[in-house]
């Protein structure tokens, strides 16, 4: 891992000045007084005792959800192992990079070959190009995450719990700072029983965790949709950018981890058995059955952990029918009416765009290539009225629209280019659908990637829904920043629909078959990466 001088010292310079300050307080005045009156900051009447069964059963989803979260966000963040401030994504422009790898300047260096392995200890489900799978386990984690979440805070706010961590005086303030530097300079403090009430550290911290963190996490995942922000352009600017969203989310997760080992490291140093009897069963004594409980939850974590990457690996295809049966209404729910409209302006066009998928083999194209496409033609098929084959002198004579808009890739990277081509729309209105074809199919050139075997000369596919089609700014493009389309990023032409994720955006296509269903294609899930490696059916975010 490594991470820019000049980031690295503005996120430590925070944490180091207060230490810092902590130990200049100690050496010249001593140890600040800790506070006499631990209720003063809480609403002291009516102070909740104990913790209710609601709060130890959230509690403990809560952890297990998180670490599923965690494990399944590193292996998408492996994917492209790059974290930006800059919505360009231009090599060497990262902040941190976790890969040794520096972007080679001397041959074709795709995302693809960016991406870094992960161990499945580590990453659900583990090892490279495995994003399709991480991607069903983080949102299907995401979706339990925040009604669990919804379920505690409405519970929090109904009833009295809310007292142990809302502040109602700024007293709380010099308190805690108090309560920190004896921390700091590793002067443990004399501890309050948490049964009644929390250190003014300790209520600050969590918090901090329950209604700014947690918060925070939320709303920066929508920030790398591109159906949000391709329809809102103000949304991505709320953080800056989508790459400044996708680093605040990684933050967050690392503020999350640090939390639970400090949590932890406390609970155990602060009395270990009667603070898990509080948790864990709700009692106050120094009995070991909440210890024994505690192990027996971890291992369940753990069982289920070892039972998600064994579903990732022995049973792929499940674990994507069960992400489309829960998360795919969800996702349609908010997503499905945001018509992409954004556009950038000329001097945001980004100087360098990944390209991703191998440039086409077969003799068909390569000989198409060597005459400059002179003789292409796409053939247009299926369920229309008059299907027909069109050169790109034949596409031009349609229309060209042109468009500046912000490419979202699925392993993380985005970039910006300006974009020339046929509408859908109007190659719609030209080959007429009957009212039977529901999605579109666009066939590729080139080969189809994926870790699986037998895979080998399928030529990669995907779908739309006749409604992203039919959308202003899904575009037949063949021109690139105001130049005809080059080699590696999808010539003679490619798609471009910008409320989807790149790999819906077809390279190299070869055909335009109108379907009623895509389950009559490939293997019915909507295209190759859904086929191969269980990509989701929406890319939506």
């Amino acid at each position: 891992m490594r991470i820019r001088r000049n980031t690295l010292i503005v996120l430590a310079a925070p944490l180091v000045v207060l230490v810092v300050a902590a130990y200049a307080q100690w050496a010249v005045v001593g140890l600040p007084a800790l506070p006499s009156n631990p209720t003063a900051y809480s609403s002291a009447a009516g102070t909740p005792e104990g913790f209710p069964a609601w709060l130890r059963i959230t509690h403990y989803v809560n952890l297990l959800l998180l670490v599923l979260l965690v494990r399944s966000g590193l292996q998408m963040l492996m994917d492209h192992p790059r974290l930006y401030w800059n919505v360009h994504c231009t090599p060497g422009t990262e902040w941190a990079r976790f890969t040794p790898i520096e972007v080679p300047r001397d041959r074709v260096w795709t995302a693809k070959d960016d991406a870094r392995p992960l161990s499945p200890w580590i990453g659900l489900p583990g090892y490279r190009h495995t994003i399709g799978m991480a991607r069903h386990w983080h949102f299907l984690g995401v979706l339990f995450w925040v009604g669990n979440g919804a379920v505690f805070v409405a519970l929090l706010l109904a009833t009295d719990q809310w007292k142990r961590l809302v502040p109602v005086s700024w007293h709380i303030v010099p308190d805690a700072w108090a309560y920190f530097v004896h921390y700091a300079t590793i002067h443990l403090p004399p501890e309050p029983n948490g049964f009644y009430h929390y250190n003014p550290l300790q209520q600050l911290s969590y918090f901090g965790v329950v209604f700014i963190l947690a918060p925070l996490a939320i709303l920066s995942g929508p920030s790398m949709s591109p159906a949000l922000t391709n329809r809102f352009g103000w949304y991505p600017k709320l953080p800056g950018n989508r790459q400044v969203g996708r680093s605040l989310h990684f933050l967050v997760m690392c503020a999350f981890v640090g939390f639970v080992v400090c949590h932890v490291a406390m609970v155990a140093i602060t009395g270990f058995a009667r603070n898990m009897n509080h948790i864990v069963l709700g009692v106050d004594d120094a009995g070991m059955s909440g210890v024994y409980l505690g192990a027996a939850g971890v291992g369940v974590l753990v069982g289920v952990n070892a039972l998600a990457n064994w579903l990732a690996w022995r049973r792929p295809r499940l674990v994507q029918h069960a992400a489309r049966a829960i998360v795919t209404p969800v996702m349609r729910l908010l997503l499905d009416h945001a018509a992409p409209r954004a556009e950038f302006r000329r001097e945001d066009i980004s100087p360098f765009l990944w390209a991703n998928g191998k440039v086409p083999v077969c003799e068909e194209w390569k000989g198409l290539a060597a005459n400059n496409f002179k003789d292409y033609r796409v053939r247009v098929f299926g369920l229309v009225e008059n299907p027909v084959d069109l050169s790109l002198d034949d596409l031009r004579a349609l229309g060209t629209s042109t468009q500046i808009t912000l490419h979202h890739c699925i392993q993380g990277w985005s970039g910006i280019a300006a974009w020339g081509g046929t509408r859908m729309a109007d190659l719609i209105g030209l080959v007429r659908p009957s009212p039977n074809a529901k999605a579109v199919v666009f066939h590729s050139f080139g080969q189809g990637e994926a870790l699986h075997a037998g895979v080998e000369g399928v030529g990669y596919y995907d779908s739309l829904s006749m409604d992203n089609a039919l959308n202003a700014q899904t575009l037949l493009a063949h021109e690139m920043n105001d130049r005809p389309l080059d080699h590696l990023h999808g010539a003679p032409l490619r798609l471009r629909v910008e409320n989807q994720l790149g790999f819906k955006m077809v390279k190299w296509i070869r055909a335009i078959e109108f379907v009623a269903d895509v389950r009559s294609v490939g293997k019915g899930e909507g295209g190759f990466a859904e086929d191969y490696e269980y990509f989701g059916e929406l890319a939506s975010i």
